[in-house]
């Protein structure tokens, strides 16, 4: 056999994985604090329709909108999602498609689920049963995310089977979708290795975060104990700065090749407490660093303690938006 076909077949294999997966749009944002929050509008911040149309014409291409299913459900069986809430997303997804947006839709902050996983295991899967079987005909623009941040007692093993379990109860109604999963230990990159797929499911795209430096990206954050002593703490753009973002990506970029796997890092940013000269510079770094890995990525978040937009003079906040965007 020659070279050529050596490699092709070598090759092949991960480069079919990786063609299921539709490439995800950027930049991306992340519509936080609203629907997560365990009432809308409690954290600070209400989701506007017309907040789709603020991020599109400032040139965002892919929303990612946390959703806090668990607080809007039954907690016995049938673990009936409330219909009311349901019309809400459903008004978040038109207001997407109206503006070409790809949206997806993460189940965010389902708490119990992290702490008692096999008491919880039944009613997370009756819940993206309902999800899928609600959105089963909507276009491939829309994107289911399975978890935010699986940690805690909902360790590997666990998250593996129940992966594995949430895909059999979602496929049968959306075969095609593109589905979003991540490993365990809040998303952490480190735990890649241990996030086990089923190899015949090819709609898949696994999801990181990226919040390091984070004794910088959290300081002074009030539900991160011990924050306010990190106050002050600098990202200048030194290569000891940089060295430890590049070390990161380059080790996601091999992971990606070696797995056959396309990635996303789904979140991003710096809290409002550091000074906006580093949170830019910092800003800047990540999205360049990963646009030039070919890594899609969602900066967290639209408008509030980490926010690119001020909602209350309904402006950007210019540095900021242009970190993110590269412009």
């Amino acid at each position: 056999m020659k070279l050529g076909s050596l490699l092709l077949a070598f090759f092949l294999p991960l480069l079919t994985t990786m063609a299921q997966v539709p490439p995800l749009p950027g930049p991306g944002i992340n519509f936080g604090n609203m629907l997560e929050a365990p009432k809308e509008g409690e954290w600070g911040v209400t989701l506007k329709e017309s907040y789709f149309e603020t991020v599109a014409k400032a040139g965002f291409r892919t929303v990612r909108l946390p959703i806090r299913w668990s607080a809007h459900a039954l907690e016995k069986p049938p673990y009936t999602i409330d219909p009311s809430f349901l019309a809400r997303v459903d008004r978040a997804v038109t207001a997407a498609k109206a503006q070409n947006l790809t949206l997806i839709l993460d189940l965010h902050n389902y708490d119990e689920l992290n702490t008692q996983p096999d008491a919880h295991a039944p009613r997370f899967l009756a819940l993206w049963k309902q999800i899928a079987e609600h959105y089963k005909d909507e276009p491939p623009s829309i994107l289911f995310e399975l978890c935010n941040e699986p940690c805690k007692a909902l360790d590997a093993g666990r998250w593996n089977i129940l992966v594995a379990g949430t895909l059999a109860v979602i496929r049968p109604s959306n075969p095609d979708r593109t589905i979003v999963v991540g490993p365990v230990q809040w998303n952490s990159l480190e735990k890649l290795p241990a996030l086990v797929l089923p190899e015949n499911d090819t709609h898949l795209l696994v999801t990181v975060h990226h919040y390091d430096p984070f004794h910088f990206t959290h300081q002074g954050a009030s539900w991160v104990q011990g924050s306010d002593a990190w106050m002050g703490t600098r990202w200048t753009g030194s290569d000891a700065d940089k060295a430890p973002i590049d070390a990161a990506f380059d080790k996601l970029a091999a992971w990606s090749q070696a797995a056959g796997r396309p990635v996303f890092v789904g979140e991003f940013g710096a809290y409002s407490k550091s000074a906006m000269e580093d949170r830019s510079l910092w800003t800047d770094y990540i999205a360049r660093a990963l646009e030039a890995r070919h890594i899609p990525s969602a900066y967290w978040e639209f408008c509030s303690g980490f926010g690119l937009y001020d909602p209350k003079s309904e402006t950007w906040r210019e540095p900021l938006l242009k970190a993110v965007r590269g412009n």
